[in-house]
């Protein structure tokens, strides 16, 4: 009877091996949350420190740029205010010249035996007005203020004529020689101020 079941199953101790071999041997373990979780925290690292050194580079950038402006600030040059405008034959009598009115903000003027310099700027609110060669007047064409050859104000809102700038003759070489940085206004008397105006016959 003992030889029957020995008979009967010669491959049960081997199946018993097997099974306990195998349950001994250790699986492949699962990747833990925490190994995971330090893979992606140094994946995120990098990531968070390329944008870092991106906004660094930025940032150091930006304020090289306000010190380059800061060095070389925007700087508004201006004509200067004294300058020659030739020789008195260049203005025949009675013409108003523009020449000088884009480059210097002046009209010479040659009218009833003076040469005189006239600042194209409205007396009103600042613009520049236009000489009208037909209509012998200068006219402000933002409110229509008008202006008589010899600057004196007729018309629209402005409340006093036009400002004379110095004037004179430069011994060295004969020239006209205008300085806009002194001004004469006639309702202040001061037209009647010889540097104001030069005679011409």
């Amino acid at each position: 009877m003992t030889d029957e079941t020995q008979e009967s199953s010669p491959d049960g101790p081997t199946d018993s091996a097997s099974a306990a071999s195998a349950a001994a041997k250790p699986t492949p373990a699962a990747k833990s949350p925490a190994v995971a979780s330090k893979e992606v925290s140094r994946r995120g690292f990098f990531s968070w420190a390329a944008v870092a050194w991106v906004g660094f580079s930025a940032a150091i950038g930006g304020c090289v740029t306000a010190w380059g402006r800061f060095m070389f600030p925007n700087v508004l040059y201006e004509p200067p205010t004294n300058f020659k405008v030739g020789v008195p034959s260049d203005f025949p009598p009675g013409v108003v010249d523009e020449r000088f009115k884009d480059t210097n903000g002046v009209w010479i003027v040659n009218n009833d035996g003076q040469l005189y310099s006239l600042i194209a700027i409205c007396t009103h609110l600042g613009c520049p007005p236009a000489w009208l060669e037909a209509q012998n007047k200068f006219k402000c064409p933002c409110h229509g203020s008008g202006y008589y050859k010899n600057g004196i104000n007729f018309e629209g809102p402005t409340p006093r004529p036009l400002e004379r700038a110095r004037i004179s003759i430069d011994p060295s070489d004969g020239q006209i020689l205008v300085d806009k940085a002194q001004k004469y206004l006639w309702e202040q008397g001061q037209w009647e101020d010889p540097n104001s105006y030069i005679k011409v016959g």
